[in-house]
């Protein structure tokens, strides 16, 4: 006679078995599209990425192609072209206006940063570094123009803040306003975000002209 138990037993694993076999009829097909979404989207994320690096080496191989231009001419050209097919591109625009600049075309230089500098798609940082390097274009500005656009980048917080300050104060200078140009280089030397290059650069502007910066706290000795 067979025994009960496992007769029992192989009942029980015969009904489990299936209601296993109906559960993947049911529900089977959810599994499986799981599996190909799984898979559809790795491979979307793939394909993507491969664009991605794709679309950044052909603008890196057509920035090193402009650079390599042996005329200056020619560089801006192909710059220029770079520059307007992608206006939000930060390193074409810097160096089509360091081209420019170096060219002596000022007014053009200013105008290719300052667009930079207006464009809200730019990190703000990428921004503030195309108004500080237009400043430094002196091209048709007036001193009074330059330091509003300084005194906007001199703002609290604002990530060139310390080098805008010091152009104040050298603009200052150059306007024969003596003591608001110490005023900020006393500024330069007591934030404590001056970098030692900044502040020593300070220091010995004040000597030139004729102060003592070593009373200031925080000041670096000047020899």
């Amino acid at each position: 006679m067979s025994n009960p138990d496992s007769f029992i037993d192989e009942v029980s694993e015969e009904v489990r078995r299936e209601r296993l076999y109906v559960l993947l009829r049911r529900y089977g097909w959810i599994g499986i599209v799981l599996v190909l979404l799984i898979v559809g989207g790795a491979a979307a994320y793939e394909w993507r990425q491969s664009r991605i690096t794709a679309a950044a080496q052909a603008r890196g191989d057509a920035l090193l192609a402009a650079q390599s231009e042996p005329e200056a001419e020619a560089r801006i050209a192909e710059l220029r072209e770079l520059v307007q097919a992608q206006p939000g591109a930060v390193v074409p625009a810097l160096f089509l206006a360091a081209e420019q600049a170096a060219l002596g075309e000022g007014t053009a230089a200013v105008a290719t940063l300052d667009a930079l500098a207006a464009n809200g798609d730019v990190p703000e940082i990428y921004r503030d570094l195309a108004a500080l390097k237009s400043v430094l274009i002196e091209a048709d500005r007036t001193p009074q123009d330059r330091l509003l656009a300084l005194e906007a980048l001199s703002v609290p917080g604002a990530p060139f803040r310390m080098l805008a300050l010091e152009q104040i104060a050298l603009i200052r200078l150059s306007m024969g306003d003596r003591e608001p140009a110490l005023e900020q280089l006393r500024a330069i030397l007591e934030d404590a975000e001056s970098s030692a290059d900044l502040r020593d650069r300070a220091a010995s502007l004040m000597v030139a002209l004729g102060e003592t910066p070593e009373t200031v706290a925080g000041a670096p000795a000047t020899q």
